[in-house]
């Protein structure tokens, strides 16, 4: 992993996280049978689920892209105009027809599933140090000390240098040993079918934004990408706490798999909405760097996870990002259209990594707190 190379300091924002020793320790199997929850995972009234409601769905446009990649002109065509409405207005769409063997989805879950039901002790082998994304989380404890999420998760560095062709193979068994070579080898195989989707979607972006259709595929062929493994066991008061809470994806774009227990919501036209879940669908959402490239022009969406009293639920994220040291900057067609007007200014993603790792709780404002302390250190 390169150093981050620029400087942070300190920020005077109200939402500028705790990063600070919390001797919390986060241990579902005892939690989960309280009558009460700590604390630090009761989350403030104006941001709890109420979960006796139940929250309307959301209509997620199904996306073919077996017709889109194999060329055919009218799929083409309607796959671009369902994503371009639907990114315009939130953000969020799904993909069907992918390509992705369901056998390796099926291994993913499986893995995912013998990790998280290892004893604590043994996942905390792979802990994440404080200020990095790779590492076993176990609610965040050692970052945060209030408004901690109902959640364990498992993340890993993806690049798609060839010259780091077994990098979480590698990851796996220099940390976590190995019994964990299987483990491992399913974790680089879904990365790497991820990253090949992600690119085919990034084709879609480019046509559907009305550009070189290859432009976003190039741009983000080198990525340096994050995958993230996600636990919600379940928790005695769901509604006084979150599983993830309210944010935008400070990445570029985000391809999830859910298993059949819903949780997943998305905040839109004032109110959230529930995304059922599909086994045979993935769900994408654009985050704040790819809202960044496009010029605004597309949304990164607020949403969240809740938990629920009986069932765990688990999700694959993989998080598409850009080599570290590419320039986000977007394509001149896209200033053209918003009169010549640039939203955002020019930022590495590494810069912004940094800053969401170590300086700031990523939320529903976290671009445009980035955007202000870009602005104030470039005066």
């Amino acid at each position: 992993m390169p150093q981050f190379i620029l400087p942070l300091q300190s920020l005077s924002t109200k939402k500028e996280p705790e990063f600070k020793h919390n001797p919390l320790i986060f241990d579902a199997t005892s939690l989960q049978n309280e009558s009460n929850i700590p604390q630090q995972f009761i989350w403030p009234e104006d941001e709890k689920p109420h979960n006796h409601t139940s929250p309307p769905q959301l209509h997620v446009p199904p996306i073919d892209l077996k017709g889109f990649l194999s060329g055919e002109p009218l799929a083409m065509s309607n796959a671009a105009e369902l994503v371009d409405s639907a990114c315009r207005k939130h953000g969020f769409f799904q993909v069907v027809n992918h390509g992705i063997d369901k056998k390796l989805i099926d291994e993913a879950h499986k893995i995912m599933e013998y990790f998280f039901g290892m004893p604590l002790l043994k996942k905390q082998k792979a802990e994440r140090e404080v200020g990095e994304y790779c590492g076993y989380a176990s609610s965040f404890t050692n970052r945060f000390s209030s408004k901690l999420p109902w959640k364990e998760t498992l993340s890993f560095r993806y690049s798609a240098d060839p010259r780091c062709s077994n990098l979480i193979q590698d990851y796996c068994l220099n940390v976590m040993g190995e019994d964990f070579s299987h483990f491992g080898k399913i974790c680089q195989e879904y990365c790497n079918a991820m990253s090949k989707l992600s690119l085919g979607i990034m084709d879609l972006l480019g046509m559907s934004l009305g550009i070189d259709q290859s432009y976003f595929k190039d741009f983000y062929k080198e990525n340096d990408s994050i995958m993230r493994l996600n636990y919600y066991p379940p928790c005695p008061k769901p509604d006084q706490t979150l599983g993830t809470g309210p944010h935008c994806d400070p990445t570029s774009l985000t391809i999830l798999h859910q298993d059949n227990v819903g949780g997943l919501e998305v905040f839109v036209d004032g109110k959230w909405h529930s995304v059922a879940p599909c086994f045979d669908a993935f769900v994408i959402n654009i985050g704040d760097t790819f809202m960044a490239l496009s010029n605004g022009l597309y949304k990164s969406c607020l949403h969240r996870a809740v938990v629920n009293s009986h069932t765990p639920r688990k999700s694959l994220a993989f998080f598409l990002s850009p080599r570290m040291d590419k320039v986000i900057c977007p394509p001149k067609e896209l200033v053209e259209v918003n009169d010549n007007q640039r939203l955002y200014p020019d930022f590495t993603w590494l810069t912004f990594l940094e800053f969401t790792q170590k300086h700031y709780r990523a939320d529903m404002n976290t671009l445009e707190a980035f955007t202000k302390w870009l602005q104030n250190e470039r005066k």
